[in-house]
């Protein structure tokens, strides 16, 4: 008799935004007339540029020719996009990353949740909480989660960084020490960021205890302020401790096209065992490559015509986080983030639960955010709102919630 993996039993009810999307659902059928405004998943709005439209007919034609057909992918991606991405993401800024050490896939999203496959099942991880969900959800389904405990809301065999409003919401150095450490910054879901002094902090400890920092920078396009890197490497010593996801979903709009790459330097070993050949095997054995009309889609972000146009839409959605955050504020909320990130992290009013103000939110406004709780039992009391909507939509989702 076939058995399951029962560690997907141990996952408390759906994922997030599927169970968002399901309340959202039901109200809508029985509201046909609610003019429902979504501030909750974090999905871009606005189209593809222009430059990198182009460049996605240009290789549609040119697989048409015998000459231009391209088939399967090289594994670790096409070298014209890698070579782009390690000048312009890495090298610009002073970071030592090559080519080769650059793993192009179809999104962060994946590599996030996969790249726990290379490490041994009994190392310990580190979590910020309120986190990411992926983070959390594919080390338990690996089996690394230990027993959900209902009350705490938390797994036993994973450590915690509580990160709240009295540490400005970024995490302090663990008193347990982890294997595995996932960091995303800017931050998602609090918006907020580090320093390059604080993020040295960590790159110093992961190197002394051993560990591995899994750095999620999808969102380092909307960085405003000089003193926040954009990179990890940017790091004295994060060559020896650090894995960096990127994803092309939020800086040029590809959530409907699918391009992220992953970057694993080849200094970054235990033992004698390179961290990076154990990746190439595992994306050559399990991935067969993004498409070559979506690559050259990619490649056409780093161009002239493409970094100006999407400067300019990166710009219209933190627009759309001043006009929440200050619309907010002005409203007497308690809110962060929306400054070197798409999303702002508001304190739920009246002492409700996320989940209570979610509700109220869309049956009193048809406005529809994230609870906060749905991030972790740190996230408890806030909500999370996203700037990636329309400006028009933005706007009126504002005024409405001044209105409550």
């Amino acid at each position: 008799m076939f058995k399951i993996n029962d560690n997907y039993l141990k996952l408390p009810g759906s994922y997030l935004f599927s169970t968002i999307a399901q309340k959202v659902a039901a109200y809508t059928e029985a509201h046909s007339e609610a003019d429902i405004i979504r501030l909750g998943i974090g999905d871009v709005t606005q189209p593809i540029a222009p430059a990198i439209i182009e460049a996605v007919h240009k290789a549609a034609d040119e697989m048409g020719t015998p000459e231009g057909f391209h088939g399967y992918a090289p594994d670790l991606g096409y070298e014209f996009l890698r070579s782009k991405i390690a000048k312009e993401d890495f090298q610009a800024r002073g970071c030592d990353i090559s080519a080769d050490e650059i793993f192009v896939s179809d999104g962060a999203k994946c590599d996030c949740g996969n790249i726990q496959e290379i490490f041994s099942l009994d190392n310990r991880i580190a979590v910020c909480d309120p986190v990411y969900p992926v983070y959390v959800d594919s080390n338990v389904m690996a089996g690394r989660g230990g027993v959900y405990d209902v009350a705490t809301e938390r797994f036993s065999d994973i450590i915690y960084m509580p990160c709240t409003a009295e540490n400005n919401f970024a995490p302090e150095l663990p008193a347990e020490t982890p294997d595995l450490i996932y960091l995303c910054f800017p931050n998602n879901p609090t918006g907020s960021v580090l320093t390059k002094e604080q993020l040295q902090q960590w790159v110093d400890y992961a190197n002394k205890v051993g560990a591995v920092i899994l750095y999620d920078a999808a969102y380092e396009a909307y960085i405003s302020e000089d003193n926040i890197p954009h990179s990890i490497y940017e790091c004295e010593g994060a060559r020896t401790c650090a894995i960096e996801f990127r994803s092309f979903s939020k800086n040029a709009g590809f959530t409907g096209m699918r391009l992220g790459f992953t970057v694993v330097p080849k200094d970054l070993k235990c033992g004698d065992v390179m961290l990076h050949t154990l990746w190439a095997r595992r994306h050559g054995t399990k991935y067969n490559g993004a498409p070559y009309i979506i690559q050259k889609a990619g490649e056409a972000v780093y161009s002239p015509e493409g970094k100006a146009q999407l400067k300019k839409q990166v710009a219209y959605y933190m627009q759309n986080a001043h006009v929440i955050y200050d619309g907010l504020k002005s409203a007497g909320y308690t809110v962060s983030g929306g400054v070197n990130s798409p999303y702002i992290w508001m304190k739920t009013p009246d002492g409700m639960t996320s989940w209570e103000f979610f509700d109220y939110l869309l049956e009193h406004a048809n406005v529809v955010g994230t609870p906060g709780s749905g991030f972790g039992p740190s996230g408890e009391g806030y909500f999370r709102l996203t700037a990636f909507g329309t400006y028009e939509n933005t706007v009126k989702a504002v005024e409405r919630m001044k209105q409550l």
